[in-house]
């Protein structure tokens, strides 16, 4: 039996993004169930497979997973063969760090650039806490780049959880043309030719659905 993972609007959830990525990045099989976000029987909905009343959740058999990076913590024990962590101790630990940082943080740049796969990419007006979360985002790239760039595109060279995290917002940046350091911007380039952010992109784009609260 394959797994399900339950999302919301592709147009609009960066939440569901990661591990919907994690999955597809690894090519473990599983199902999709797409719960259109704000509508008038979208909690219930939502509560028919999730108790947070969110998404994503993951369910496994009778196992139910669910918040993005608890989901993602599941797959690396579920598929270890994905080592979906660096393998050497203090690299794990600032790959945990900077998920960590990315799950509880930026809360500004979330508020004022919203992920929106239809927006025409381009700049806008943004207050000062939303530069300050991009100038830390940038050095956060920026160091992973410069430290491991020779051992592949990602993060930490390889794919790993980290950038599953960091996806959505890399798309942001793309989106909103956010201004930022040589390292990060390729970093983004590297995330928006990955075969399925492409894929949830354009999924995203041909939605229907319209959500005001999500738009400019």
């Amino acid at each position: 039996m394959s797994m399900t993972l339950v999302i919301g609007n592709k147009n609009y959830s960066s939440w569901s993004l990661r591990p919907w990525l994690f999955l597809k990045h690894h090519g473990i099989i599983f199902d999709e169930v797409k719960i259109s976000l704000a509508q008038a029987d979208s909690k219930n909905r939502i509560l028919g497979f999730s108790p947070s009343g969110k998404v994503p959740v993951l369910i496994d058999g009778g196992l139910k997973v669910w918040d993005s990076l608890a989901i993602m913590e599941y797959l690396a024990e579920r598929f270890p063969e994905t080592q979906a962590w660096p393998q050497e101790q203090a690299e794990r630990a600032f790959a945990r760090s900077i998920s960590a940082e990315m799950h509880a943080g930026f809360l500004a740049l979330r508020a004022h650039c919203g992920m929106n796969c239809r927006r025409p990419p381009a700049a806008k007006k943004l207050p000062e806490e939303v530069r300050n979360d991009i100038e830390r985002i940038g050095q956060i790239w920026q160091q992973c780049r410069k430290q491991y760039w020779d051992r592949g595109p990602w993060l930490f060279g390889q794919f790993t959880i980290a950038d599953a995290m960091f996806a959505p917002v890399a798309l942001r940046f793309h989106l909103y043309q956010l201004d930022t350091n040589a390292e990060a911007r390729g970093y983004v380039n590297a995330v928006l030719e990955h075969p399925a952010l492409k894929e949830w992109v354009e999924a995203g784009m041909q939605e229907l659905e319209v959500i005001p609260a999500y738009e400019d």
